[in-house]
C-alpha cells in the first residue's frame, strides 16, 4: 500500500508539473508560436525546424501536433506542412527527456518554491508565466524523486520480477506496453521519465527500455487522435501522419532493438542517460528518414484517408 501510495503522489506530481510547465512556456511563447507556425512552414525543412523549436518552447509535442490539427482544420496550414511540423515536434520533445534524465533533484523543491512566488507575484506577465513554468519543472522532478523511492522495493517484489521478464523476453509486448503507458498518460515524456527510473532502479534492462521507449512515441498520439474524431477530414489526415510517422519508426527499429541497445550504450555510463539518448536518436533518426519523402509520404496519408 505504501509502495502504490507513494508512486500514486509521485505519478501526480509528475503529470501536474508537465502540465503546469506546458502551459506556462505556451503562455509565454504562444503569439511567437503563431507567427512562426504562419510563416516558417513554407518548405518541409523549415516546418521541421519551426516544430523542433515550439517544442522545445512548450515542453510539449503533443500540444505542438494538436495547434497544427486546428491550423488544417481551419485550412490555414496545408497536409505536408502539418506533417513537417510533426516530424520537427518528435526531435523537440527529446529536449524534455534530456531535462528529465539530468539529476536535478536537489534542485526540484527550490526551483518549485522560487517559481511559485514569481508565479504568484506577477500573474499572467511574462515573468509570472516563467516561474509557472519554474513551479511545474520542480514539481516534475519531485515526482520523480517519489516514485524513485517508491518503487524500489519492487525489485523484490515476485509478481513484479515475473512480468519483466514476460517484457524482457518479448520485445514487442515491451512496445505495447509503452504504448498503454504514453496513452494513458497522454504524454510520451512523462512515459519515458518512468521509464528511466525502472532502469535506474535496475528493473528493467536496457533493450527492454528501448522497446517501451518506441511504444511511449506511439502512444502519445492519442491525444490528437481524440481531438480529430469531431472535426473535419483534414484534421483526421494528420492524426493520421501523427500514428503512421511513429509507427513506421518503431517498425524500423524494433528488429533491431539489441544492436541499438549495444550503441546506445556507448553513449553514456548510466542507464537512464542512455535511454534518453535512444529517445533522442531514434526520434532524430526518423524524423530524417521522412523528411526528404514528406510529399510522397502525405500523398500515402490521402490514399488511406481522402478527403471525401
Amino acid at each position: 500500500m505504501l509502495i502504490a501510495l507513494g508512486a500514486c503522489v509521485g505519478l501526480y506530481f509528475l503529470l501536474q508539473g508537465m502540465r503546469i510547465m506546458k502551459e506556462g512556456l505556451e503562455n509565454l511563447s504562444r503569439e511567437k508560436m503563431r507567427r512562426s507556425l504562419a510563416v516558417l512552414t513554407a518548405t518541409p525543412v523549415r516546418g521541421a525546424l519551426t516544430g523542433t523549436l515550439l517544442t522545445t518552447l512548450t515542453q510539449s509535442s503533443t500540444a505542438i501536433s494538436v495547434l497544427s490539427l486546428g491550423f488544417v482544420n481551419a485550412g490555414l496550414m496545408g497536409l505536408e506542412q502539418a506533417v513537417a511540423i510533426l516530424l520537427g515536434a518528435n526531435v523537440g520533445t527529446c529536449v524534455t527527456v534530456q531535462l528529465i534524465s539530468l539529476d536535478l533533484f536537489r534542485l526540484a523543491i527550490p526551483a518549485a518554491m522560487l517559481g511559485l512566488v514569481l508565479w504568484a507575484l506577477k500573474g499572467r506577465s511574462p515573468v509570472g508565466q516563467l516561474g509557472r513554468a519554474l513551479f511545474g519543472f520542480g514539481l516534475v522532478f519531485t515526482g520523480l524523486w517519489l516514485m524513485a523511492k517508491s518503487l524500489a522495493p519492487l525489485q523484490h517484489a515476485s509478481w513484479f520480477t515475473v512480468t519483466i521478464m514476460y517484457l524482457q523476453h518479448n520485445h514487442l509486448l515491451s512496445v505495447l506496453a509503452g504504448v498503454l503507458a504514453s496513452a494513458l498518460l497522454h504524454s510520451s515524456a512523462a512515459a519515458t521519465g518512468i521509464v528511466m527510473l525502472l532502469s535506474n532502479q535496475n528493473l528493467i534492462e536496457l533493450p527492454t527500455a528501448v522497446a517501451m521507449v518506441l511504444g511511449n512515441n506511439i502512444g502519445t498520439c492519442i491525444t490528437a487522435v481524440l481531438a480529430s474524431i469531431s472535426g473535419p477530414r483534414a484534421g483526421k489526415q494528420v492524426a493520421a501522419a501523427h500514428v503512421l510517422l511513429n509507427i513506421f519508426g518503431a517498425i524500423i527499429f524494433l528488429p533491431l532493438i539489441k544492436p541499438f541497445a549495444l550503441l546506445v550504450g556507448l553513449t553514456a555510463g548510466d542507464l537512464p542517460r542512455q535511454v534518453a539518448n535512444a529517445h533522442t536518436i531514434f526520434n532524430v533518426a526518423s524524423s530524417l528518414l521522412v523528411l526528404p519523402v514528406v510529399r510522397p509520404f502525405t500523398a500515402l496519408i490521402r490514399l488511406l484517408v481522402p478527403d471525401r
